[in-house]
């Protein structure tokens, strides 16, 4: 039978673009600034050993190798990504360390046939702010839950509460056209900012039992004295790349402009700025 179209094909085209290549070949830059709020959601997802875990959105495969650690050789962990690249380099980094109970494949939840009552927890950094149906694709992942299995999901707060995302696009503001205003519950980095909205779709999804804890990470951005890193950090991964993917405005330019604005940013204990997200736990 062949399989339906996924409701994610632009996100497909988007993740495995050459715009989103970095988030692969430049994942240790990516863990390193997400290395605070990754050890709080792990902590709060509570893998215990032998459990069986998905990991929604597992990029380039850091989180998965951290599960795995979690759940022992006594557990199993599958990672799915819609990245081919970042699938790839989560296979190699999985050979490398031996792990015979980890596994890394490209799956799009929102068309995948998952073994029902499979799994005793989900997990996601990040992966789940991007589907186009959130309420029917979890509603997929409820049906691979084993009764009362646990879920737990790091996501972005509103955008004002995240400067050191939205910060840099603003340095650019008088340099671009003028960006669309994103429809507030399309795909995207804040589409799960509103608490009403995730427990609409988590509830709809067939989950129970929904909490939402703020939290306030330390994002380190570069160390003192790393404007210059900062900026080319910026350049290839974040929302700087999708506004400049429609924009003629030149590389030189952008630079300049956001070295100045990192400059004033940096301290003495580098580029730190202030995250915000939720750490959401449900009950399938």
């Amino acid at each position: 039978m062949e399989q339906a179209a996924s409701p994610n094909e632009r996100e497909i085209r988007y993740w495995n673009s050459e715009a989103t290549r970095p988030w692969s070949k430049s994942h240790q830059l990516v863990d390193r600034m997400f290395a605070e709020l990754t050890s709080t959601a792990l902590d709060a997802a509570a893998p215990q050993a032998g459990e069986r875990v998905f990991d929604i959105g597992c990029g380039s495969g850091t989180t998965v190798l951290e599960l795995a650690e979690r759940v022992g050789p006594t557990g199993y962990v599958f990672g799915a990504d819609i990245s081919d690249l970042s699938v790839q380099t989560a296979q190699q980094r999985i050979a490398e360390g031996g792990l015979m109970h980890a596994q890394v494949s490209i799956c799009d939840l929102s068309t995948a046939d998952l073994e029902p009552h499979g799994f005793d927890l989900a997990f996601s950094r990040f992966g789940v702010m991007f589907f186009t149906d959130p309420t029917a694709t979890l509603g997929r992942l409820h049906g691979a839950m084993k009764p009362n299995g646990r879920l737990c999901f790091a996501v972005f707060r509103q955008a004002a509460e995240n400067p050191w995302s939205t910060g840099p696009l603003a340095a650019l503001r008088d340099l671009l056209p003028p960006q669309p205003t994103p429809e507030p519950e399309a795909p995207g980095q804040f589409s799960w900012a509103d608490p009403s909205r995730v427990r609409r779709i988590l509830e709809g999804a067939g989950f129970q039992r929904v909490e939402l804890t703020p939290h306030d990470p330390e994002i380190r951005v570069a160390p003192a004295g790393g404007a210059a890193e900062a900026t080319e950090f910026a350049m290839q991964i974040g929302p700087v790349v999708r506004a400049m993917t429609n924009s003629s405005l030149d590389a030189p330019t952008v630079r300049r402009a956001l070295q100045a604005y990192f400059a004033t940013q940096d301290g003495p204990r580098g580029i730190v700025m202030r995250g915000a997200i939720w750490i959401v736990r449900a009950r399938a």
